[in-house]
């Protein structure tokens, strides 16, 4: 076997949320390229049905299933349709999340718990679930955020804190089910990816934030692809527990 080899998923099923639009449909496009099959989980069911679309028109097998993470039933659903249509599921990305830029003092407790329940709960939500059906060798990559170790200049406490929380309940899952269940638990942590999300920032905050990347440029939606891709397959089979940052360098300015 090839060191590329150990990239390849033929045979294997993934799972990907919030797989509507933007970086989700970047993790999904890349898991299909690399041979597997893939449930895609979102909101927005006629989203969904594009991306997957795009994943049979690479020749593998997809499913959309509409999937709000923040209930733990809807979880349970799309990892049990992902059982019965795909026969099994090895992979999960947990992609799905929200943002908000509201100050401290003016934020909700409903706008606060918002944010918690689909960024932080939702993922455990989706975790849980996948961590009763997997298999030994299974996977789970979980997508942070580079504000979950550092501050960036909007006021995004719930955000932060959700991001951060991910991270710990990254490291716990992984000493839990490593070594007893063979399932990997890791973590991305990326810096400014275009997305949905960053198209609402203020062209302030996004100029301010340019200044910090070390890389002189926002990272492309392949190259986090790539890092969720070695993580999610056997080439990080001897990694787990980790926050792998990808950032262009705003971590260390």
């Amino acid at each position: 076997m090839s060191v590329l080899d150990l990239f390849r998923l033929d045979g294997k099923v993934a799972i990907v949320t919030g797989a509507s639009s933007g970086l989700g449909v970047a993790f999904a496009k890349a898991l299909a390229e690399a041979g597997a099959d893939v449930a895609l989980g979102a909101r927005r069911a006629e989203k969904l049905e594009d991306t997957k679309a795009l994943i049979e028109g690479l020749g593998r097998r997809a499913i959309a299933v509409p999937t709000d993470v923040a209930d733990p039933e809807a979880c349970a659903n799309l990892v049990q349709r992902t059982v019965e249509e795909l026969g099994r599921v090895d992979i999960l990305i947990n992609n799905a999340g929200i943002g908000t830029a509201i100050p401290a003092t003016r934020e909700t407790p409903d706008q606060f718990r918002q944010v918690i329940d689909v960024n932080l709960n939702g993922c455990y939500w989706m975790a849980q679930a996948c961590g009763r059906a997997m298999q030994d060798g299974g996977s789970i990559v979980n997508i942070s955020s580079i504000l979950g170790i550092t501050t960036a200049g909007l006021p995004q406490a719930a955000y932060a804190s959700s991001k951060a929380g991910l991270i710990g309940l990254t490291r716990d899952l992984a000493q839990q089910w490593t070594g007893r269940k063979g399932i990997r638990v890791n973590a991305l942590a990326p810096g400014f990816f275009e997305s949905e999300m960053t198209g609402q920032y203020p062209e302030e905050y996004v100029q301010r934030t340019a200044a910090r990347v070390l890389a002189g440029r926002y990272g492309d939606a392949q190259e986090l692809a790539a890092a969720m891709l070695l993580l999610a397959s056997p080439a990080g089979g001897y990694m787990t527990g980790q926050t792998i940052i990808v950032d262009g360098g705003v971590a260390i300015t």
